[in-house]
């Protein structure tokens, strides 16, 4: 499972002929629109969601969901070490479904707060291409909105295409880079088309791992910006790039790979 976030600018290279994407489109297991989701269509038009933190909110956007609200604000930069508020309690039981990651220390309390009314579902934070994609498949089942999660899906499929080829083509010589990565940061080595020469984390690089890493000589280090203690890898002249795993504000999770694109064309070509 990955988790977490330093926004980059985007290329114009990047950005250049991308899909605009809006949200028109855990594990529950639903196969199917649930009472819940048929009772918020009939009423508002679509579910009523409430998320922990923006990744999951930005997940049910991708499935189709609009009526979303957030209980970690964006600018929280470790989403596990809020403290819910009673509004917080008080919003997860005016749902329909309240999203909640299992690693997240609050989630006892959102599933208890969720009541008879609101639906509790617990969901995969895991940026890898494939994770993502079956993510908003399972929302947009529990949520009835199937086909907007299937337009979303096709979009990111094509915008996550381009960027890959994008980053590849900054290799430059052709080689591969060598990188080591945090273990929430895996996928923005996937992205890259790489296999990582280590991992590390989630707990602190003990010294032991510190020479094992770099004796593997690596050129880039993807270090998780949310959990972040400082320089990975002192002394061994691989340069840090800070992941983001969190969207920001506007929910907006194809953001998340275009600034981590941009992140990484721009090491990759030493630009």
């Amino acid at each position: 499972m990955a988790r977490n976030r330093v926004p980059a600018r985007p290329l114009v290279a990047l950005s250049a002929g991308l899909l605009l994407l809006t949200a028109c489109g855990g594990s529950t297991g639903t196969t199917a629109a649930g009472p819940a989701a048929s009772a918020a269509s009939a009423r508002t038009g679509g579910p009523v969601v409430v998320a922990t933190t923006t990744w999951e909110a930005a997940l049910a956007k991708a499935a189709g969901a609009e009526d979303v609200k957030v209980l970690v604000p964006a600018t929280v930069k470790h989403a596990p070490d809020y403290e819910l508020k009673p509004s917080d309690l008080t919003a997860v039981a005016g749902a329909d479904f309240v999203l909640y990651a299992s690693f997240e220390p609050f989630a006892g309390r959102v599933k208890e707060a969720a009541g008879s009314k609101a639906e509790p579902v617990e969901v995969n934070l895991d940026e890898r291409r494939a994770a993502t994609a079956a993510e908003v498949t399972k929302l947009g089942k529990v949520f009835g909105t199937e086909q907007a999660a299937a337009r979303w899906n096709s979009a990111f499929t094509a915008q996550y295409d381009t960027l890959a080829q994008q980053v590849k083509a900054a290799w430059g010589t052709g080689q591969a880079p060598v990188v080591v990565a945090q273990t929430f940061t895996t996928w923005a080595a996937e992205l890259a088309g790489l296999q990582p020469a280590g991992t590390y984390g989630p707990d602190a690089v003990t010294p032991a791992q510190l020479a094992e890493l770099s004796a593997k000589k690596p050129q880039f280090v993807l270090e998780n910006e949310a959990m972040s203690t400082g320089t990975v890898l002192p002394g061994s002249g691989a340069e840090q790039l800070d992941i983001v795993n969190y969207p920001g504000q506007d929910l907006d999770l194809l953001a998340v790979y275009r600034n981590a694109a941009d992140q990484l064309v721009r090491a990759f070509s030493g630009s």
